[in-house]
Order: structure tokens, then C-alpha cells, then sequence
């Protein structure tokens, strides 16, 4: 690992620095949101109204957001981001006295983590194309280390309680965004310098959507299936806990959980560069894709502590190979000129994923529980699986 950080090019730690600290940050506070609607005795069916919230900014502002990376801004563009980041951090914290100002706040934590992994994704996807699955594979595993950790503080902060302190878990998260802010002023200071004149220039909207159907159907398909695993994986996050209260397991057993599915996601990304090298990314998204639809489903199978952790390392491992598969999809075929416009869609999708989807699993699992919402997330991540099969077949 230190060999491979070692030859890694200039600004790359920095990325690394300000996706652990971004991720660490809202890994404890999406937890902590959901408790928090769970202390103002909102149902589960309104619990996906919470994830839905997060993502309703990002659906209209992330192409414009991706259009202002191509054409060279990515300054204010993090800065704006970790600045959302600190203000939603002090809101949750101290100014949410109900509902409605639970969701706003999370509004604004969703649009500043949209301006912070649109800068990390447009820097890296303008490094060297033929090192995009072992950048992307580091990235993505320092962003589930930090998805690890996060229930860890989460565990302790909490110990043996059903229902932790929300504040001190919001204080903690509010640090971290602190971090964060600082993170993102030394991916400013570290990024590569492009010579003047030398930056393709940014393409106009129509040009980048006009792409060979065989592309449009690749990059079609990655954006769904990395749409349905960022849900997957935000459903997971706040349904865990609603599981968990209704099972009677204390918050020290969900932080381990959640630690689990992390940890094995660490685990499948590292050497991903190798994966792909031997068996394939079409082959490696299939398997991901499917897998994860039957493993998600079983969530809502009643079932010991023990086989629990088994079932959310499995998880973690199917679901943690697709993710930076995808976003290399996206950086491969998309032209010089047009990335950031399509991170700034595959975004556009997974908000509109993230704000669509957990509304209609709180509908549709409401009176089923937390578990018949697993059983939901299953069954769409198999329509996503079905809907990408040819397209990922496609790859070689």
C-alpha cells in the first residue's frame, strides 16, 4: 500500500485526505439523522423522507455543477461544497426542532457532499486513463475506511443504548466536517497545474450527450447500477437502525454491522486493478449486480447476530466491486471535455435514485417494517441488475 500510494500522482493524497474525511463525516451523520427522526417518533414510512431529502438539491444542481469542473472551477466548487458541510453540521445540531427542519438541513448536507466527491471524481478522472480502475479502487477503499470507522466512533459514542445521544454524535460529525474544510483547501493547493491552452475545452451540452449508441448504452448502464448501490447502501444505513429498535439490538451491535459491510468493501477494492485484470469488469459487474439483489433481500430474513455479520460482510464485498467500476465506466467513455458533465449525470442519477427510491420503499414497506424495506431494496437492485445485463455483458 505505501509502494502503491508511493508512485501515486500530485494531489492524489489530498483527494484521499478529503474523501476519508468527508466520508468518516457523513457516515455518523446520516446515522445520527435517522435516530434523531426516531427521537421525534417519526415512522418508518417517513424515515426514506429523511434519505430522499438528502438528495433533492443534487438532482437539479449536479450537471451545472459537473459543467463548471469542465470549464476549470473547481475552487469554488469545494469550497462551496465543505462550507454546505459545516453550515448543515451546526443546523442539525442546533436548530432542528422538528420535521421539517430535519429535512432542510439535510438538504444542505446533500448539496455540499455534491460539490466535495464532484471535485475528487473530476480531479481524478483527468489522471492517467490506463491507472482509472487502480485510482478509482484507492479511492473508493479510503471512502469505505472511512465507512468503517464511522460506525465505530458510532458504537462508542452510543454504547449499549437502543437510542444514542444524538447531540454527541452530531458534534462529532461537525468536527469532522471541520476537517473536511481543510482537506479540500489542500486538494486546491496539490491539484495538477494545466498550462494555459492545454485544457480541452468544455463541450456544450448537447455535443457531450451525443455519443455512439454502444457508448450511450455503457454509460447508461454504469449510472444505474452505481445509482442503485449508493441507495442500497444509504437504505442500509438508515434502515439498520430501525431494524435494530425493532429487534431489540443495542447500537454497539449496528455500529458492528455497519462496520462489517465496510470492511469487507476495504477488502474488495484493494488490488481491483488486478481483479479486472484477470476476470473482467463486465463480468465483475454482473456478478455485483446480481449478487447484491439476492444478498440485500435476505436482510429481511429474521436472523442471529452472528449470520447477520456473515450476511453484511457478504454485502460488502459483492457491492464494494461494482461502485468504482462504474465511476471508471464514466471517466473511460466519456470525451476530454465532457467528464465532468458526466459525473455531473451519473450524480444527477444517483440523487434522483437516493431522493426517489427511499420515498417509495418507506410507501411500499410501511406496513411491513424495516424488513419488508430490504425486501424492496432487493428487488430493485434486481430490476437494476436485468436493465445493465447487456451493456455489462458488452465489456471486455
Amino acid at each position: 500500500m505505501p509502494a502503491v500510494l508511493s508512485r501515486a500522482p500530485r494531489g492524489f493524497h489530498a483527494i484521499l485526505a478529503h474523501a476519508f474525511f468527508m466520508q468518516t463525516a457523513l457516515a455518523i451523520v446520516r446515522p445520527s439523522a435517522s435516530y434523531r427522526a426516531l427521537e421525534m417518533e417519526v415512522g418508518v414510512a417517513l424515515l426514506g423522507l429523511v434519505v430522499a431529502s438528502f438528495s433533492l438539491l443534487p438532482v437539479f444542481l449536479a450537471v451545472w455543477v459537473g459543467r463548471r469542473l469542465d470549464a476549470g472551477h473547481e475552487a469554488p466548487v469545494l469550497l462551496a461544497g465543505a462550507a454546505c458541510m459545516l453550515a448543515a453540521g451546526a443546523g442539525l445540531l442546533w436548530a432542528t426542532p422538528n420535521l421539517p427542519m430535519l429535512l432542510l438541513w439535510n438538504a444542505v448536507l446533500g448539496l455540499g457532499h455534491l460539490g466535495g466527491i464532484l471535485g475528487e471524481q473530476a480531479q481524478l478522472a483527468a489522471y492517467d486513463r490506463a491507472k482509472l480502475d487502480r485510482s478509482f479502487g484507492l479511492y473508493t477503499m479510503v471512502v469505505a475506511v472511512g465507512q468503517a470507522l464511522a460506525p465505530l466512533f458510532m458504537g462508542a459514542l452510543g454504547g449499549g443504548a437502543v437510542r444514542p445521544d444524538t447531540t454527541l454524535l452530531l458534534g462529532t460529525y461537525l468536527a469532522g466536517a471541520v476537517a473536511v474544510l481543510a482537506a479540500a483547501f489542500a486538494m486546491l493547493r496539490g491539484r495538477p497545474r494545466t498550462p494555459r491552452g492545454v485544457r480541452p475545452p468544455a463541450a456544450t451540452l448537447r455535443a457531450a450527450l451525443a455519443v455512439p449508441p454502444r457508448k450511450r448504452r455503457v454509460l447508461t448502464g454504469a449510472i444505474l447500477f452505481g445509482m442503485m448501490v449508493l441507495c442500497a447502501m444509504d437504505l442500509v444505513q438508515v434502515y439498520l437502525p430501525a431494524l435494530a429498535v425493532e429487534r431489540g439490538i443495542p447500537v454497539s451491535v449496528v455500529g458492528a454491522l455497519l462496520s462489517l459491510r465496510a470492511a469487507a468493501t476495504v477488502v474488495s477494492r484493494f488490488g481491483l486493478d488486478r481483479l479486472v485484470s484477470r476476470f473482467g469488469r463486465g463480468r465483475l459487474l454482473l456478478v455485483s449486480s446480481c449478487g447484491s439483489a439476492v444478498l440485500l433481500g435476505l436482510l429481511a430474513v429474521p436472523m442471529p447476530a452472528a449470520l447477520l455479520g456473515a450476511l453484511m460482510v457478504a454485502i460488502g464485498l459483492v457491492m464494494g466491486v461494482g461502485q468504482p467500476l462504474g465511476m471508471t465506466l464514466v471517466s473511460l467513455y466519456a470525451e476530454p471535455g465532457t467528464r465532468g458533465t458526466w459525473i455531473g449525470l451519473r450524480m444527477t442519477g444517483n440523487r434522483l435514485g437516493q431522493a426517489v427510491i427511499p420515498a417509495a420503499v418507506g410507501f411500499f414497506a410501511g406496513g411491513l417494517g424495516a424488513g419488508g424495506a430490504f425486501l424492496c431494496i432487493g428487488a430493485a437492485m434486481g430490476v437494476a441488475a436485468a436493465f445493465s445485463f447487456g451493456a455489462f455483458r458488452s465489456l471486455e
